[in-house]
């Protein structure tokens, strides 16, 4: 079985193959086939745009791009609004994508929608925002003003863990704040973040040359990076990518938007509410096989409630059934692809070797990683100061709220971070002495929202946000206009 065919939304005789760039075209870069990670089937064939595809969609969207800033801003979120309507009444065929390409359980598939449909309904919002600002002139009698105007070509190069929402998550302000968009999504999951978002402004009636997808690989990544008729990149992936495509933009002294890794605690305080916690804890870090810049790397526990913390945690691990996330039941699909499981099992075991225990799972079958609980965890361990991006939930204890937050902030991340106790003012008092650009309090570490600022402090991104009023600073420039007399 396949998702591809006949009939099937959307129609694979129209993009088999192809890049989106006025349309599907044939790419000078070649094909590649997508696959399944559960079955190992493939499941599609999609255009690689080479950096010749790049450049040509680079011109042509900014020449598109002062037309479409030209279009009122009620038109442009009319069609944002036509998108979120498109993606409504293909959720089943989407959520089916999302699940077969990336192996999340279909209520990944369906919180990606959900969020994706956030998103475009919140950009739409942008659209009323105030643009701009009358300013005490400097003359008697003269004009000041100041006003936002869109950046012209924004690139956004996607990530394979939440494909969908995250493409939405940009491109929705980029494109209602009048801009146009080069969208290169992960070669793991070109369809859920690059075909299906390419025909939902297809059919929403987006000008073309407005939007341009682009699978690739890194290669393609650096063209959309280098293009110099992109003015600002919004990258989100690792802290190592990240570098790379910073400097790769910083050469044309373009804006970069980085939204990187993490190494996120969730720290747990003595009078917390232990089994609440351990269930935060579990979401936090085995949600979607820990494949998510927000999820829990670690797990602080106070001394005097650790054991009872790290039982009920294992009972958590040990009752998340695994498998094909197609069946009913599943929990845990598979980890995205070869590399990354390797990844995985070389953290959890060279911890191991160091002194680590293994208290539930900790050894894979091929992509199926089960949900993992280590304690005895070092400093110098792997599993304490690397980004895992996998199901493992290494356990750390503390005795005091100074040692916490000095654990916690052992870390050259700055992501996100949960705080559990029954008093809420006590584990305010702790979340705020955390380094971090989130921090929750009795809840998980992996939460996200359309109207707030998402972003990190450190190598988890360079300070910039996405998300609420925050978009606007990204996705436009300002204008100062003076003038000796009246307008």
């Amino acid at each position: 079985m396949t998702v591809t065919g006949e009939g099937v939304w959307p129609n694979a005789a129209e993009w088999t193959g192809m890049i989106y760039s006025e349309g599907w075209r044939t790419s000078e870069g070649g094909t590649r086939r997508t696959i399944e990670p559960a079955t190992g089937e493939p499941l599609a064939e999609v255009g690689v745009a080479s950096p010749a595809d790049v450049a040509r969609a680079g011109a042509r969207a900014a020449r598109a791009a002062p037309d479409w800033a030209a279009v009122a801003v009620s038109d442009r979120a009319d069609v944002l609004m036509r998108a979120d309507r498109a993606l409504r009444e293909h959720s089943a065929a989407i959520r089916a994508w999302i699940v077969r390409e990336s192996g999340g359980i279909p209520a990944k598939g369906d919180y990606e929608i959900a969020a994706g449909l956030g998103q475009l309904r919140h950009a739409v919002g942008l659209a009323s925002q105030p643009q701009g600002e009358i300013l005490t002139p400097q003359v008697s009698g003269g004009t000041s003003l100041a006003w936002r105007v869109p950046l012209g070509v924004v690139g956004v190069i996607n990530p394979w863990n939440a494909p969908l929402l995250f493409a939405m998550r940009a491109l929705a302000p980029a494109l209602v704040l009048g801009n146009a968009v080069l969208l290169k999504p992960d070669p793991l999951t070109p369809v859920s973040g690059g075909v299906l978002v390419a025909q939902l402004f297809q059919e929403a009636g987006l000008p073309e040359g407005v939007l341009h997808v682009l699978p690739g690989d890194a290669e393609a990544g650096r063209a959309v990076a280098a293009d110099p008729h992109v003015a600002m990149v919004s990258f989100t992936g690792s802290s190592e990518a990240g570098r790379e495509v910073a400097r790769v933009a910083g050469e044309g002294l373009k804006r970069v938007s980085l939204e990187l890794g993490g190494k996120n605690s969730i720290v747990v305080l003595e009078d917390a509410d232990v089994e609440a916690a351990a269930a935060a804890g579990a979401m936090s870090s085995f949600g979607y096989q820990g494949q998510a810049c927000v999820a829990a790397g670690r797990h602080l526990v106070h001394a005097d409630v650790v054991e009872a913390y790290t039982e009920a945690l294992i009972r958590q691990a040990k009752g998340l059934p695994i498998g094909d996330p197609r069946d009913d039941g599943v929990v845990i699909g598979p980890v995205i692809s070869e590399r990354q499981a390797v990844r995985i099992t070389r953290i959890v075991d060279e911890s191991v070797a160091a002194g680590a225990r293994v208290l539930a799972g900790g050894t894979r079958d091929g992509l199926f990683f089960p949900p993992t609980v280590l304690d005895r965890i070092e400093r110098t361990m792997p599993a304490f100061t690397e980004e895992i991006f996998g199901p493992v939930a290494p356990v750390v204890p503390f005795h005091s709220e100074d040692e916490a937050v000095e654990v916690a902030n052992d870390t050259a991340y700055g992501l996100t971070a949960a705080v559990h106790s029954r008093s809420v003012p006590r584990a305010t008092a702790v979340a705020r002495r955390l380094r971090t650009g989130m921090v929750h309090i009795n809840d998980v570490s992996a939460k996200d929202a359309a109207n707030a600022p998402f972003g990190g402090m450190g190598i988890s991104g360079n300070a910039s946000r996405v998300g609420g009023t925050a978009s606007l600073e990204q996705f436009t420039q300002w204008r100062w206009m003076t003038a000796p007399g009246a307008l």
